[in-house]
């Protein structure tokens, strides 16, 4: 790789990296000063297991931390489950069906489509709550 496409990606990734920075800072203040920010859906529950800004910046090591406790040693039923991140935050279309991750209105697709970030997470999951077993938010 040629110097001056490592100084390159090296200067985009600073310019990334203190553009999120950026952006959290303004997500957790709600500052507005004329930057687009996500219109992120309010959640059905009470209270979140965390505060918002704790959520925001470690929600993926939670559920990554969740995901293999349950896949290597079996324990399920911990606060970080994807499946009750999805009953709380689920987001009901205009037939008031909850839409799946393929709509932009999806809680997750809320920020994630903000931020440029795929994710993975429905390859294997339900991206919304299982209506039939009970699911009633």
């Amino acid at each position: 790789m040629s110097l001056y496409r490592t100084d390159y990606l090296l200067s985009a990734l600073l310019l990334v990296c203190t553009a999120g920075q950026c952006g959290m800072a303004l997500a957790d203040t709600n500052t507005d000063v004329g930057i687009p920010m996500p219109s992120i859906p309010l959640a059905q529950g009470e209270n979140c297991v965390e505060d918002s800004g704790f959520m925001r910046r470690n929600h993926m090591d939670l559920l990554k931390h969740q995901r293999d406790e349950t896949m290597l040693e079996g324990v399920r039923g911990k606060p970080y489950s994807l499946k009750d991140c999805l009953a709380c935050h689920v987001v009901r279309g205009p037939d008031a069906v909850p839409v799946t991750v393929s709509s932009p209105q999806h809680f997750c697709r809320s920020c994630h489509d903000y931020a440029a970030v795929s994710i993975d997470c429905f390859q294997c999951h339900a991206s919304r709550p299982d209506m039939a077993a009970g699911a009633t938010r």
